[in-house]
C-alpha cells in the first residue's frame, strides 16, 4: 500500500512542508508504516511556490531587498536553477499579503515595484528564463508597478507618472515604454498561475479578490473601472487585448502585466510543479489513497489550485483523493466532479479563525490518524 500525501500550503498558517509532516505525523500514530508514505509537498505558484521548486530541483535560494507593498524595503527571496540559467521569483515576496497587517492593507495604492525590482536583479545575473509565481498578493495595479520597475512610465494628462497603485490607473493616458528594459526581449518569462480569473469583470481580479486585500465594495467597484480603463488605453496605444485573457487576473492583474510588458507565458503553476518533480504521474498511479489539502477549499479551487491538477490526474488514474482544509466553502460539487473523492475540515469544532490558525498542525495530525484508522480497518476487511 502506498499513500501519497500531496498537499498545498495553508496560507498565513504552514507550508506545504509543514501539513505534509503533520499528516504523516498522524498516519504513522496510527500504525501505518512510513514505508508506505510517499511525500510530494506542492504549490501553485502562490505561498510555496519557490521552496517547493527548489525541493524538487535543488540550486540556490538568495535574498535582496527591493520595495514592499507600500514602498517600504523588504527582504525578498529568489532561486536560481539550472546553474543559474533559470530564476524563480514569488511575487508575494516583494509584494504579499501577508506583508502588511489587515488594517493596513489597501489595493488603491499597493505597488508590484517590488516584483520588476526582483526581475531587473535576476536580469543583472544573466538569467535566461524567468518563472514568477503569481499568487498571495496584496495588490491590484495589473503589474503597472512591475513595468514601471523596469523603465515603463504611466503618465496622466499633464504627462506626469501616475502614483502607485491600482486607484490611480483611472488617470493614465500614456504608457511610455521608451526606457524599458530590452533584455526582456530576449528571456523567457513564464508566469505561473493559480487561478483562471481575468482582469476584469464580476469574475475578475477586483471584484473576486479585491475584499481580502482591504477593499471596500465601493472601491472594489472602482479599481474595477480603473483596470478597465488601463486595458482600453494599452489595447489602444500597444494593439495589445488582455481583458479576455485567462489568468490575467492573477495577483491583481500582475499576469496581465506580465503579458503586456515581458511577453510572458500564462501556465499553471501546479503543473509546472509536477512537472518539476518529474514523477508525479508514477506516484498518482502508484499510490492506493492520494491526500491533498489548502487552507480554504471551495468551488474556486476546482480553477488552477493543486487540488484541481491533483483531482485530474487522480481521476484519470482511478485513484481516490482525499482533501483537508481549514476552511470548506460552497460549490464542492465542481471539485466532486473534477475528480476529488472527499473533503473534510479538520477542525474539531466551531472556532474563532484565530485559534485555528494556532491550532492547525494538532488538528491536521488527528486527522491524519482518523484517516490512517480508516484505512487500517479498511485493509483488515481485504
Amino acid at each position: 500500500m502506498k499513500i501519497l500525501i500531496a498537499p498545498d500550503s495553508f496560507k498565513e498558517c504552514l507550508s506545504a512542508f509543514a501539513v505534509t509532516e503533520a499528516l504523516s505525523v498522524g498516519l504513522r500514530r496510527s500504525g501505518v508504516p512510513d514505508s508506505s508514505l510517499l511525500c510530494r509537498p506542492l504549490a501553485d505558484g502562490g505561498e510555496g511556490f519557490l521552496d517547493v521548486l527548489h525541493h524538487a530541483l535543488g540550486g540556490e535560494i538568495d535574498t535582496v531587498c527591493v520595495s514592499g507593498p507600500m514602498g517600504n524595503p523588504v527582504s525578498a527571496r529568489y532561486g536560481l536553477l539550472d546553474s543559474g540559467r533559470t530564476a524563480v521569483i514569488e511575487m508575494a515576496e516583494a509584494a504579499g499579503v501577508h506583508l502588511l497587517p489587515v488594517e493596513g492593507r489597501n489595493p488603491g495604492v499597493t505597488t508590484t515595484r517590488g516584483v520588476g525590482e526582483l526581475i531587473k536583479h535576476v536580469l543583472d545575473l544573466g538569467v535566461q528564463r524567468i518563472l514568477v509565481g503569481l499568487g498571495g498578493s496584496v495588490t491590484n495595479d495589473g503589474g503597472t508597478g512591475m513595468a514601471a520597475a523596469l523603465g515603463a512610465c504611466f503618465k496622466d494628462a499633464d504627462g506626469k507618472p501616475l502614483a502607485p497603485g491600482g486607484a490611480a490607473l483611472h488617470h493614465l493616458v500614456e504608457v511610455d515604454l521608451s526606457g524599458f528594459d530590452k533584455r526582456l526581449q530576449t528571456v523567457e518569462v513564464v508566469g505561473a498561475c493559480d487561478v483562471l480569473n481575468t482582469l476584469c469583470g464580476d469574475k475578475g481580479a477586483s471584484f473576486v479578490y479585491g475584499p481580502q486585500k482591504g477593499a471596500s465594495p465601493k472601491e472594489v467597484q472602482q479599481l474595477d473601472e480603473a483596470l478597465y480603463h488601463y486595458a482600453a488605453v494599452v489595447k489602444k496605444q500597444m494593439g495589445v487585448e488582455v481583458l479576455s485573457l485567462a489568468g490575467g487576473g492573477a495577483a491583481g492583474g500582475l499576469a496581465a502585466g506580465l503579458a503586456l510588458f515581458a511577453g510572458a507565458t500564462l501556465r499553471s503553476g501546479a503543473e509546472l510543479v509536477f512537472e518539476a518533480y518529474g514523477d508525479m504521474e508514477e506516484s498518482i498511479g502508484s499510490a492506493s489513497i492520494i491526500i491533498s489539502g489548502e487552507g480554504a477549499v471551495d468551488g474556486q479551487s476546482a480553477q488552477g489550485k493543486v487540488v484541481a491538477v491533483l483531482a485530474k490526474a487522480a481521476k484519470d488514474h482511478g485513484k481516490p483523493l482525499l482533501v483537508v482544509a481549514g476552511k470548506v466553502g460552497n460549490d464542492l460539487e465542481a471539485l466532486y466532479n473534477a475528480g476529488v473523492t472527499a473533503v473534510f475540515p479538520i477542525a474539531p469544532e466551531p472556532m474563532s479563525r484565530s485559534v485555528a490558525l494556532e491550532h492547525a498542525r494538532e488538528y491536521l495530525e488527528q486527522t491524519g490518524e482518523s484517516f490512517g484508522r480508516l484505512i487500517n480497518v479498511f485493509l483488515s476487511d481485504t
